[in-house]
């Protein structure tokens, strides 16, 4: 009788261990999870930034300056277009990251392609106030946007480093945990952009 009750008692010791093992890998889990889904929550926060102060260039451009409409209409357009893609953090794959990369570097290369062909050939702009801020806080939102996309690269590094080694990897596959895509660079960024082959579009 006593043995059975000691080896009853070592077998839920076994189970208890095991419980509490697998609860704080599990927590671990969720909280590196958390952590990728903030760093993606700032990533599309330095978005919004940009496509806010865009809007905001994009009104004092035309009120300051007689230009074709069509430059404005152009980044009016991939403003749109880069507002309508929309990433849910729990379908951060490689195919949703690189659409959703697309859709901003589009936009990028859209805005700060006309923004330089603003500066050379319409230098009365540069002058006024209301443009030099403009176009520094831009300038401080895409290094934003940089900084962001890496604190998420890191954060996904992380994540995705601890859900594949063992013995995480078990619980990781018990509980669901799936790797996230990091950010990677868009075809063709490797080279610089040319402003006038921009406006030739």
């Amino acid at each position: 009788m006593k043995k059975s009750v000691v080896i009853i008692g070592v077998i839920i010791a076994i189970i208890a261990i095991i419980a509490i093992w697998f609860s704080g890998k599990y927590n671990s889990l969720v909280k590196q999870d958390e952590n990728v889904k903030n760093a993606w929550s700032n990533v599309e926060t330095s978005y919004q930034r940009r496509y806010d102060l865009i809007g905001n260039l994009v009104a004092t451009v035309d009120n300051a300056a007689e230009f074709e409409r069509g430059t404005l209409t152009d980044v009016i357009e991939a403003r749109s277009k880069a507002q309508a893609v929309q990433l849910n953090v729990d379908d951060l794959n490689e195919a949703n990251i690189k659409k959703f990369q697309e859709a901003q570097n589009e936009l990028n290369q859209s805005f700060m392609g006309r923004l330089n062909f603003l500066q050379e050939n319409y230098p009365q702009l540069t002058a006024t106030e209301q443009f030099r801020d403009l176009n520094s806080q831009i300038e401080g939102t895409e290094n934003r946007i940089n900084v962001a996309r890496n604190r998420y690269n890191d954060a996904v590094k992380e994540y995705n480093n601890t859900i594949r080694t063992v013995p995480n990897n078990i619980v990781a596959g018990i509980a669901g945990f799936t790797q996230k895509a990091p950010f990677s660079a868009v075809t063709g960024a490797e080279k610089a952009p040319s402003v006038r082959d921009e406006f030739k579009k």
